[in-house]
């Protein structure tokens, strides 16, 4: 059985931060690559032409992929180099990237879609098990939180996307950012390795890792496990609604024009987000030196600020305090993203960890997509956007009972161990 010991027990190696901010990079452009593509509809069209049904299945096909590979994509970080997955996942999308600018009908347009949501469900679950490997507990929800903010920023950069396209061609930025990537991912395979190891042999056959089913099957055996399976898929049906119609209530409900209702719904947005990504990083690392259970109370009590403030914003006529109020959310809300893989750590067994997460990111996909399809029917049936953040608050405070049931620590992965054998 391999066990890491990358760091002492006090502190975190400088390697380890620097695997941090290469990861950082790797996290912007994953999601720059997949989300500019939105930007630059007009180009697209223009160049291909395409109905509004074929050019919305470009995002869908990828979504779909990428979540139904992720539980695959995280046990081959499991069972293999987590680093190596990752630079070959890098790799692979930056060359569907520059691919993607060859194609010149809307099929082979969606078959670069399906091929970039099979490479980049590869990276999220390895990287992030990755720097659980490399950082001590002191440090684990810092260390999240800003490769987190990294694929934050990269998401906020999208519109690169579309301005490359009107000054050049909409291939063009496929062209940049695939080239890129492709550099990158060769520096990367001199520069990124995994932590060092200690090879223990396995007593029994039960002590040795599972197959994919057997890893599965473990981890649905966990109760803390499908708690954090639950929590994921309500806290990400809140977040998908809200990031996909908060532009739209903006416009709708303060008589706003498009631009100003992208900008108060983004651009304010998104930087409380990366604010609050590392703060929730900060505060468990720091609270969890006194408290074990910091990395699960810091995102309780964030969900405690943010549910009162989406509903006050859906239930304000002032602009201003709705503004404040979403990037409240924002803020508080990101302290999850910062601490899910770290709680994740204390739940289940070390050999598990990118399964795990790859099972969460699935739920994420699925959940996310039926919670903004369900938006769109909840519209046409003339259900009033403040209606639906109102129901997204209360599932955040549902969220914060899941939470509170949640257990870690020693206890947890000892009856994980019993389980198993």
């Amino acid at each position: 059985m391999r066990i890491a010991k990358p760091f002492p027990e006090d502190k975190p190696a400088l390697y380890a931060w620097l695997v941090v901010g290469m990861l950082c990079l790797v996290g912007c452009l994953n999601y720059l690559d997949r989300m500019m593509i939105t930007t630059m509809r007009s180009s697209i069209v223009a160049a291909i032409p395409m109905s509004e049904t074929q050019f919305g299945l470009l995002t869908s096909v990828f979504l779909w992929v990428y979540g139904l590979l992720s539980p695959v994509a995280g046990f081959l970080a499991d069972r293999f180099s987590r680093s190596r997955v990752i630079i070959v996942s890098l790799l692979v999308w930056s060359l569907v990237t520059w691919l993607t600018s060859q194609a010149v009908t809307f099929e082979q347009l969606l078959a670069t879609r399906a091929l970039m949501g099979i490479s980049e469900a590869c990276y999220i679950p390895a990287a992030l098990a990755l720097i659980m490997d490399y950082h001590p507990e002191k440090t684990k929800s810092l260390a999240t939180g800003i490769h987190m903010g990294g694929v934050m920023f990269g998401q906020s950069l999208g519109f690169i996307g579309g301005w490359l396209a009107e000054n050049h061609s909409w291939n063009f930025a496929f062209k940049v950012f695939g080239g890129f990537g492709i550099v990158y991912a060769m520096l990367l395979a001199l520069t990124l390795r995994d932590p060092q190891i200690a090879i223990q042999k396995p007593e029994s056959s039960e002590d040795r890792p599972a197959g994919f089913a057997g890893a599965i099957g473990r981890l649905l055996r966990t109760q803390s496990y499908l708690l954090a399976i639950l929590y994921w898929g309500l806290i990400s049906i809140v977040g998908w609604v809200v990031v996909a119609w908060l532009p739209t209530y903006f416009k709708e409900h303060f008589a706003l024009s498009q631009s100003m209702a992208g900008l108060y719904s983004t651009g304010y947005f998104h930087t409380a987000s990366l604010t609050g990504v590392l703060l929730g990083g900060f505060l468990a690392d720091r609270w969890s030196r006194q408290n074990p259970r910091a990395r699960v109370l810091v995102p309780l009590y964030g969900l405690l600020i943010g549910a009162p403030a989406i509903f006050l914003a859906s239930n304000t006529a002032v602009l201003s305090v709705a503004i404040g109020c979403f990037m409240l959310y924002a803020l508080t809300r990101t302290f999850t993203d910062a601490n899910m893989m770290p709680i994740l750590s204390m739940i289940v067994d070390a050999r598990y960890r990118a399964t795990a997460y790859g099972i969460l990111n699935m739920f994420s996909c699925i959940v996310g997509g039926l919670g903004i399809y369900a938006g769109g029917v909840l519209r046409d049936a003339d259900v009033p956007l403040s209606a639906m953040f109102r129901v997204a608050a209360a599932m955040m405070l549902v969220c914060v009972v899941v939470l509170r049931y949640i257990r870690t620590g020693p206890v947890e992965n000892q009856v994980l161990n019993q389980i198993e054998k």
